[in-house]
């Protein structure tokens, strides 16, 4: 991507400013994430505390049977098919070890979990070689699990009374294979009903945070409490930081604030310190509900907590203040960042850019870019846009056309608000022709449909009194 050269950063802007549309705000970069990615807040490295934070919640637990598929051996979910194929196989030779594909291979078909034991039975009568082992069972109640009878997980208790008839009790894996299971076919509520109906069965915190994670993103509130106090009394298992944070960043994004204000406080009450994550996530929604100047409470809570803020926290705080309108302030955290061991980067900057450029201080925008790109932070196509868009909006059209060059030369895409605000101002500037090599480039770079490019371009043009179609 090339730099802006230096004559754009400073050339004086045009007296009269535009006043910005508030609909018209473009967005800061955004980074791949855990959670979720979400434009407006890019991810960063985390806090050292929620580098593994997918093992944490229980998603890097893998126990689940693998994805491969077994050789299939049957073709036909009818018992007594089954029967005469296992009967065909050497004879019986007591040399065939594959009993685990055979059986797994049967539950694929669709057989029933009666027909699927009943397999099994028949391949012990078979193969006096082969004992059944825990693996052996656990394609049973994986199997029992599967099953669309939902409301109805008395197979999956049977198959869990047949381990432990045949001397292997189920265990924290057992219990996690079941609770994955059933989620995996939609069954959370037939998952949390295993659980408190058989109190025997324990999850471990890795698979208790999980089913917490699936309730909470496809049951009610109501229900995911229900389910943890229900829980807590049947086995006394109690939730941790890492239950919390769940919950806190459901309800953040269903934009439940004040749950999860709530929630801190439970948390606290609890004995469990909150942690950065937490606050960042909380402060994230308040910008998402455009309450961005909440931002700086939320701040100064985590310092008066003695919790220290990470580069994500700035970030956070930065974007937030900016969208306020609070540029100035949010430029003061540029050097406590510093002071703090964080240095700006991309969304940094990004942020205070498109902040400025709302104020219709685009002139400050380019010179930030200028400092941004001598300090080594090559700026993006987010960077640009936002920068663009802050151009047009103040009249500054012949800046706008040059760093639009810039931005061709590097291959960037134009984000939807930035193209329609372009195209407007260049045919109110009457540059009709420009307009439709922009429209162009937006087709062929493939940065919106093209319904959308020829629509923005059409509302332009009949806007422009002098055209004539």
């Amino acid at each position: 991507m090339g730099k802006l050269p230096p004559l754009m950063r400073s050339a004086p802007l045009p007296i009269c400013f535009l006043k910005p549309p508030p609909s018209s705000s473009p967005h800061p970069p955004s980074s791949p994430a855990p959670e979720t990615s979400n434009p407006q807040f890019p991810s960063h490295k985390r806090h050292p505390k929620h580098k593994n934070s997918t093992k944490k919640f229980g998603v890097g637990k893998i126990s689940t049977p693998p994805a491969t598929s077994p050789p299939s051996f049957f073709l036909s979910p009818a018992l007594s098919d089954a029967i005469a194929v296992v009967d065909s196989i050497s004879g019986g030779s007591s040399h065939f070890s594959d009993f685990h594909s055979l059986l797994q291979s049967f539950c694929n078909v669709g057989a029933s979990p009666a027909d699927s034991l009943s397999l099994l039975h028949h391949l012990s009568l078979r193969f006096p070689s082969f004992f059944p082992s825990r693996s052996t069972y656990h394609i049973l109640l994986v199997h029992s699990c599967l099953q669309p009878s939902i409301g109805d997980i008395s197979p999956i208790l049977n198959s869990l009374e047949l381990m432990s008839s045949s001397g292997f009790s189920p265990d924290s894996s057992s219990v996690d294979l079941a609770v994955r299971a059933l989620c995996s076919a939609s069954r959370e509520d037939d998952a949390a009903q295993l659980l408190l109906r058989s109190p025997s069965l324990r999850p471990d915190p890795f698979t208790y945070n999980f089913l917490v994670g699936r309730l909470a993103k496809t049951r009610s509130l109501s229900t995911v409490y229900s389910f943890i106090d229900e829980l807590r009394t049947a086995t006394n298992i109690l939730p941790d930081r890492i239950t919390y944070t769940i919950i806190i960043d459901s309800v953040c994004r269903s934009r439940n604030l004040r749950e999860a204000t709530r929630l801190l406080g439970v948390l606290k009450h609890s004995g469990i310190k909150p942690d950065c994550y937490l606050y960042n996530n909380i402060m994230k929604a308040y910008c998402l509900q455009d309450q961005s100047g909440e931002v700086m409470v939320v701040y100064n809570k985590m310092k008066e907590e003695g919790i220290e803020p990470d580069l994500v926290t700035y970030n956070t705080l930065v974007h937030g203040l900016s969208k306020a309108g609070m540029v100035d302030q949010a430029k003061k955290f540029l050097n406590v960042m510093a002071n703090s061991g964080y240095f700006p980067d991309i969304a940094t900057y990004t942020s205070l850019i498109s902040g400025m450029c709302r104020k219709g201080d685009s002139l400050g925008a380019l010179r930030l870019l200028g400092e941004m790109e001598e300090k080594g932070c090559i700026p993006n196509e987010f960077t640009y846009n936002a920068l663009l868009m802050g151009l047009c909006k103040v009249g500054s059209l012949d800046k706008g056309l040059e760093l639009y060059r810039v931005m061709t030369d590097g291959g960037m895409k134009l984000e939807n608000p930035t193209y329609a605000t372009f195209i407007r101002t260049l045919c109110r500037a009457n540059k009709i022709g420009t307009a439709y090599e922009v429209f162009d480039y937006v087709r062929e770079s493939k940065s919106l449909s093209d319904d959308a490019a020829y629509l923005a371009l059409e509302n332009s043009l009949k806007r422009f009194k002098g055209f004539q179609a």
